[in-house]
């Protein structure tokens, strides 16, 4: 009774189970937590180590779904509004620094240095990063590590949900006071940056491009996909150039930087995976063969990186908030809402939208409060997700994936 259609609804009844939890909780439960424990607990009991294998969605996930995936981040990064969020920017980057400088210093210390290698990059961002650090760890033959970068993955946002609703709710309270005490009014100006925020992954404004659109009768989901992929192959190509003193740059960073570049000229559709109607699928069976590596972890394994990943944990947000806080003083920024775009690297979109949209409600009163909050910390809130996990959270894994 057992083959591939049958390994192919296991792995989706564990990643709906996920979902399920995460939607009844809000988000406070990661569905990827959920998911690994169910994969975690089905290899150790009833399920063959063989199902990602077995479902087909292995080799797909592992090598074109991942690029098109990458190439893809680089079709939902506006540009403009990039800009416009200037200082989110610099306090996350300043925010992943800290994180990174403080673990690479300390954390050596304390547990061994390929589990910091391995598990740093997934605690600066998220499935993208794993992956990466998993099959370097694995390239080098440390099994434990490409376990380690995977539990990291799915354990981190524990630590990033209630720190960053403290944050929120902290920075929430003080803008409520100024706005209730007439100290400040809602502009025109702060409206608008909530609908540019909401319509971040949404097709950006009608402008001349270096290469106009395809008309819509010719720009199928396939041609979108082609697309895609051929920017990825670029990237491919791209990441065996060696370059002086630098070495080879991972096809993953290419993948994200042509994907950015190639949407501004025109050449990319806006949001491109959604728009071919394929952004689940590739998400599945990439997610899939992330948790394929849990076959390899026995309950021994587990126990001995529990306490490793707990100090890594603790040492990064503490590195994180040291330089938040310094940057937020010199930047004149509130140190709650810097830090909470910070830690945003620990789940990202769009759990980072759910999160604040939460906040906002429980707070708010009044639908004009809400508008008010959202308008405040929302935009930030988004624009730091994208910072942190879409973008910088890569180049961290290409950088990493070297030092073993």
């Amino acid at each position: 009774m057992y083959n591939f259609a049958l390994a192919f609804v296991i792995c989706a009844a564990a990643f709906i189970i996920g979902e399920v939890v995460s939607t009844v909780t809000k988000a406070w439960v990661p569905s990827v937590f959920v998911t690994a424990v169910v994969m975690l607990i089905g290899y150790w009991t009833v399920l063959p180590p063989t199902l990602v294998s077995d479902s087909m969605l292995i080799p797909f996930g592992s090598t074109i779904g991942i690029y098109l995936l990458i190439t893809h981040m680089g079709t939902v990064i506006s540009l403009k509004q990039l800009q416009e969020q200037w200082k989110t920017i610099v306090v996350c980057l300043c925010g992943l620094g800290g994180m990174c400088a403080l673990s690479l210093l300390v954390a050596p210390l304390l547990m061994n240095r390929n589990l910091v290698i391995a598990g740093l990059p997934p605690l600066t961002g998220g499935i993208v990063a794993a992956t990466i650090m998993r099959d370097a760890a694995a390239a080098a033959g440390l099994q434990t590590a490409a376990v380690f970068a995977i539990t990291m993955y799915c354990i981190q946002g524990f630590a990033g949900y209630p720190i960053t609703a403290v944050c929120l709710q902290v920075e929430g309270k003080r803008l409520l006071k100024k706005y209730r005490s007439g100290e400040v009014t809602m502009s025109d100006a702060d409206r608008t940056a909530v609908s540019k925020a909401e319509a971040a992954t949404a097709s950006a404004a009608a402008k001349k491009k270096l290469i106009p659109p395809l008309p819509a009768k010719f720009d199928s989901a396939v041609v979108v996909l082609i697309k895609l992929a051929f920017v990825g192959w670029i990237a491919t190509q791209m990441g065996k150039i060696a370059f002086p003193y630098i070495g080879t740059i991972s096809g993953a960073i290419w993948a994200l930087v042509l994907g950015i570049l190639f949407t501004t000229i025109g050449f990319l559709d806006t949001n491109s995976l959604n728009k071919a109607n394929s952004y689940g699928i590739i998400m599945f069976a990439l997610m899939m063969y992330v948790f394929d590596g849990l076959k390899d972890c026995t309950p021994e394994m587990l126990g001995a990186i529990i306490v490793p990943m707990i100090i890594l944990i603790v040492i990064g947000v503490v590195g994180m908030a040291v330089m938040s806080f310094i940057v937020a003083k010199v930047l004149r920024m509130s140190f709650p809402m810097a830090f909470a775009n910070g830690l945003t690297a620990l789940y990202g979109f769009p759990c980072d939208a759910i999160i604040t949209e939460s906040t906002c409600t429980a707070l708010a009163q009044t639908p004009e409060e809400k508008e008010y909050l959202m308008s405040k910390m929302f935009p930030s809130m988004i624009v730091g997700g994208f910072v942190t996990v879409t973008i910088t959270s890569v180049f961290v894994a290409g950088a990493f994936a070297k030092m073993f």
